[in-house]
């Protein structure tokens, strides 16, 4: 007989709202996804309607609930893409579409906004650098260019806020959710009242926050309705994406960091105490009081499409076969990639320069090079990122980083796995589940609903690691760190002034002030 109290955890990501049903000893019992599309009005742009988070949770939940005893159902959490907001009148109505974390547009604006917050008090107060992803810097957008909505905007919800709206009728949020949009105090775990009143904003537009874990509510008779789940079933304050994928990885202790491979590769190291350096952002962690020091390439497996499908023109079933073959043949050319070394700021640079003019560099291109050695070169230099990253956050612990689980899309190279740790000197070991943010809401909903004493009991009991491992080569080790100390490191502080004034003359003759 099957005695297994099952948990829901749900990760709505940028492209699709994936919910997996677990059971309390971290196997899954269900899973099913509903797509998520983003819209694209103008360059740069990326938006979503708001409700089609919803349309996508209800469809994905009916999915993943055939089978299941609803009487077994503990509650459910969700994990979220970070940044993403969306202003909602009284009645919690969309009063526009939501602005993605990918969003670009309001990164003219970061210059003036930075004269605004007294940036050395506004990173101390949220733990981040200003940057143009944050909530923050999208909602003075609005301000700018559509006061009308900033003028009726009741509050402004987050995508967990506005899920948790649509399924309980309240209006609430988890701490880490709320650290994201850059307007949280995370020392004090409270919305930052000095930097929304240099906003134009109050602290009542925006839901109240509660630990990760916390109850926030019962499932509505409506929202029973629309998602097969019972009514009054408990939902529990849950995390950003990134943040649940760390609990969901078990990097509950120091020493330990994640390393996610995906459009963006973000990596997270546990740290008890409270620190900020312009080396990482520092977000709250799935255990209370508790902090990830986080650093972010926004050019991850994004910069591996743009050789797939802009370079090489490969698309759908071409671009897994063509996947297959670059994994199967990257072997083949030796570390170095024929002497191309690449610096991946395809898509702007964060930690720890934060320049939002940085772009991408190819040194040592020759007509000789072939598509496999320049994928090579992708895959090493986000390596060598990732080590300028680690370094930075080192310095700041005082203690090494002992190891990386990895996780994501891209940890199914293995050979990508194996420059990662070739490059970093750190052994590298896979997630069990690629659903590691889903994973974490899980261990959210196993701790609050008590099946565990705490969280990081949850997550030791429920997160599995596979056995293979990447150990780094000695060999390999000694070449890439002569190659990172003696010329990856300078490329870009070499550039930056040219990088710089290139983007102010495309500026000024090509582009012109949204409207």
């Amino acid at each position: 007989m099957d005695n297994r109290t099952f948990l829901i955890g749900i990760d709505v990501s940028t492209t699709a709202c994936k919910v997996v049903v677990w059971d309390q000893a971290g196997g899954v019992a269900n899973t099913a996804r509903a797509p998520l599309l983003v819209e694209m009005a103008k360059s740069g742009w990326h938006e979503q309607p708001a409700e089609s988070w919803w349309r996508a949770l209800c469809q994905a939940l009916r999915k993943a609930l055939r089978g299941i005893d609803p009487g077994r159902l503990a509650g459910l959490a969700i994990a979220h893409q970070r940044e993403t907001f969306v202003p909602v009148d009284e009645q919690g109505r969309p009063l526009r579409n939501g602005i993605l974390w990918m969003d670009e547009r309001a990164g003219s604006l970061l210059p003036e906004l930075a004269e605004t917050l007294r940036l050395t008090a506004f990173h101390r107060i949220t733990g981040k650098p200003l940057s143009g992803n944050l909530t923050l810097a999208k909602i003075a957008w609005l301000r700018r260019y559509e006061p009308e909505i900033f003028q009726h905007t009741r509050y402004y919800l987050e995508v967990h806020a506005y899920l948790v709206y649509c399924l309980t009728g309240k209006f609430a949020t988890g701490w880490g959710c709320a650290d994201p949009t850059g307007l949280f105090d995370i020392v004090k775990n409270c919305w930052a009242e000095e930097i929304l009143q240099k906003m134009g904003l109050r602290p009542d537009q925006f839901p109240p926050a509660f630990p990760a874990g916390t109850h926030l509510g019962e499932l509505s008779r409506g929202a029973a309705r629309a998602t097969g789940l019972p009514e009054g079933m408990p939902v529990f304050a849950g995390l950003g994406d990134g943040q649940a994928g760390g609990l969901g990885a078990n990097i509950c202790q120091n020493g330990t960091a994640y390393l996610t491979l995906g459009t963006s590769v973000v990596s997270g190291t546990f740290s008890n105490r409270y620190l900020v350096d312009p080396a990482f952002r520092t977000m709250v962690g799935g255990i209370p009081n508790t902090y990830l020091l986080e650093t972010v390439l926004l050019g991850g497996t994004y910069t591996i499409d743009w050789l797939m499908h802009t370079i090489l023109g490969k698309k759908g079933a071409s671009l897994t076969r063509q996947r297959q073959v670059f994994e199967a043949e990257l072997d083949r050319v030796p570390p170095g990639s024929a002497g191309l070394l690449l610096v991946p700021y395809w898509n702007s640079a964060m930690n720890p320069y934060w320049d939002a003019s940085a772009s991408g560099v190819i040194l040592g291109l020759r007509g000789s090079h072939t598509p496999i050695q320049l994928y090579r070169a992708i895959l090493e230099g986000i390596g060598f990122e990732l080590r300028l990253e680690i370094e930075g956050v080192e310095t700041a612990l005082r203690h090494p980083i002992e190891s990386l689980v990895v996780m994501g899309g891209g940890a199914r190279s293995a050979g990508w796995c194996q420059i990662i740790a070739d490059i970093t000197g750190k052994p590298a070991v896979r997630l069990a589940t690629e659903e590691a943010a889903a994973l974490g809401a899980g261990i959210l909903v196993a701790a609050g609903s008590g099946l565990y004493t705490d969280i990081a009991q949850a997550a030791q009991a429920m997160s599995r690691r596979s056995p293979e491992g990447f150990l780094p080569n000695p060999e390999r080790c000694q070449y890439y760190q002569q190659v990172y100390t003696d010329v990856y490191r300078s490329i870009y502080p070499a550039l930056r002034q040219p990088m710089a004034r290139l983007a102010e003359l495309i500026q000024g003759k090509f582009l012109s002030t949204p409207s």
